[in-house]
């Protein structure tokens, strides 16, 4: 699960992951970018997109409790192909077509 401890201590559960053959999904796409087999989490840039008409609405004299609560509603899938390469793990051609991003 994303938290202070599993971002601080990315590199090492990356490096260990790849070292014992273990396939690990990561919730954010940087993750997967460093080194990790895939992501699948919440596209920040678009929470923050989305984000910016919020902080607009409050600086303009709205009460944060009168907003409605919104969900994320985009999502992105992240393979890297050099760690299933160190892995020795075939992505399937049908989850690399669905990939937002392939890292070769």
């Amino acid at each position: 699960m994303p938290d202070a401890f599993n971002t601080v201590h990315r590199q090492l559960i990356i490096l260990l992951a790849a070292r014992h053959s273990l396939p690990a999904i990561y919730p954010s796409r940087y993750q997967a970018v460093e080194g990790g087999l895939l992501s699948y989490g919440v596209d920040t840039v678009d929470l923050m997109r989305r984000a910016a008409p919020y902080v607009d609405r409050i600086l303009k004299g709205e009460k944060p409790a009168d907003l409605p609560v919104q969900a994320p509603v985009k999502f992105e899938l992240v393979v890297n192909l050099r760690a299933a390469r160190v892995i020795g793990l075939t992505v399937p051609p049908a989850a690399l077509a669905r990939a937002d991003e392939v890292i070769e």
